[in-house]
C-alpha cells in the first residue's frame, strides 16, 4: 500500500510514518520544513525515516497547489492518504493568524483537490483539534456536542477543515475520517508544546508558570496510542458519502499540576512554579469521549502520565545532550 503523508517531519507525522514503514508500506513523506520550531529537529526526525528504502520525503507546501497537483499527477498509485500538516499552537495564532487561514485552510482545500484526482483512492484520514469544542463544559467532549464556538482563531481554522472535508464528501464521494486530537505528548514532541516547555524551565530552575496553579485539567494522551488510532482508522475507511468525525484521546482528564509533578520525578528535579491566570485561549479542562473510535477500530489507549511521561523525559535528556 502506498501512502501519502502530510507533515512527516512533524511530531505526530514521524511516529505515523515509522509505523506504516514498520508494517511494509510505502510512505511519500511531505513537509515545507518551515522554521516555526527548530528545523534541525524536522530533518532529525526525517533522518530517522530515511533508514527505511520506502520511504520518500518531498519538501512542499501542502498550501502551494501546483506542488501538490504534480504530486498527485507522478504518485497515481496511492491509495490513502493521512493529512497531518498543519499550522500548529493555539496562542501563536493571535502573533501570525494569516499562517493558520493559508496552511489550515487552504492546505486542507489543497489536499482535498489533490484527494479527488487520485483515481485509487480509498480513505483520506486527516488531523483536527480538540479545540474545536472551545468552552464546551460537557464532559466527556463528545463528537455529537456543538462546535460553533471556538476560542481561538486555530480552532476555527480546525473547524473550516471539517466542514471543507464534509461539503467534498457530498460532493465527490471522498471517504474521509477527521480525528480530533487531544494534547498529545511523547518522544520527539515540539518545542513549543508544554511538556517540553515544562521540561526546559524544570532543568534550567526558570519560574514554571502554571495556568490557574496547574489546576487546568487535560486529557493527555501518549504519542503511541495516537499512531495506534490513526492506522487503525486508516485501515477502516469512511463510507464514501459519511465523513466521520472521531475523537481520539485518552479518555482521562489530568490536572496540569499532576503532569508537572511526574515529570519533576523523571528528571529528578522541582520546579519554581508561578501561579498565572488562564489566558483566553485556554479552555478549562478537555476530556474525550473515545465510544465513536472505538467502535471503527477497536481503539484502546494504554498510557497513562505514570508511563508515558518518564518515556518523554528520557527522549528529552537524550536529545537536550546531543543525542
Amino acid at each position: 500500500m502506498t501512502v501519502l503523508l502530510t507533515g512527516a517531519a512533524g511530531f505526530i507525522g514521524m511516529h505515523v510514518a515509522a509505523a506504516l514503514l514498520s508494517r511494509g508500506d510505502r510512505v511519500i513523506g511531505v513537509d515545507n520544513l518551515n522554521a516555526y520550531y527548530d528545523v534541525d529537529l524536522k530533518r532529525a526526525r526525517l533522518a530517522r525515516l530515511q533508514s527505511w528504502p520506502d520511504f520518500r520525503p518531498v519538501v512542499a507546501d501542502v498550501a502551494d497547489k501546483d506542488a501538490m497537483m504534480e504530486l498527485a499527477e507522478s504518485h497515481s498509485d496511492v491509495t490513502r492518504i493521512v493529512h497531518l500538516a498543519a499550522q500548529p499552537g493555539v496562542r501563536h495564532s493571535l502573533v501570525d493568524p494569516y499562517a493558520y487561514v493559508q496552511s489550515n485552510v487552504m492546505g486542507h482545500l489543497v489536499v482535498l483537490e489533490m484527494a479527488r484526482r487520485l483515481k485509487r483512492l480509498e480513505h483520506l484520514v486527516y488531523a483536527s483539534s480538540s479545540s474545536v469544542y472551545g468552552g464546551n463544559r460537557e464532559l466527556p467532549f463528545a463528537e455529537t456536542d456543538r462546535v460553533d464556538h471556538p476560542v481561538s482563531l486555530y480552532a476555527a481554522t480546525k473547524r473550516s477543515g471539517e466542514l471543507i472535508s464534509e461539503s467534498y464528501a457530498h460532493l465527490f464521494g471522498l471517504p474521509q475520517t477527521g480525528l480530533r486530537f487531544f494534547t498529545v505528548y511523547g518522544p520527539w514532541g515540539r518545542p513549543d508544546m508544554a511538556p517540553w516547555m515544562f521540561a526546559e524551565a524544570i532543568l534550567q530552575g526558570t519560574p514554571l508558570p502554571l495556568y490557574d496553579g496547574g489546576r487546568l485539567k487535560r486529557d493527555f494522551t501518549f504519542v503511541d496510542d495516537i499512531v495506534a488510532g490513526v492506522v487503525g482508522c486508516l485501515d477502516h475507511p469512511a463510507p464514501a458519502a459519511a465523513p466521520r468525525l472521531l475523537n481520539i484521546g485518552n479518555h482521562r482528564s489530568v490536572e496540569v499540576r499532576h503532569f508537572v509533578e511526574v515529570l519533576e520525578e523523571a528528571l529528578g528535579r522541582r520546579a519554581v512554579v508561578v501561579d498565572t491566570p488562564r489566558p483566553l485561549t485556554d479552555v478549562q479542562e478537555t476530556f474525550a469521549d473515545i465510544e465513536a473510535i472505538r467502535a471503527v477500530c477497536g481503539y484502546e489507549p494504554r498510557t497513562s502520565v505514570e508511563r508515558g511521561v518518564p518515556q518523554f523525559a528520557k527522549w528529552y535528556l537524550s536529545w537536550r545532550k546531543g543525542g
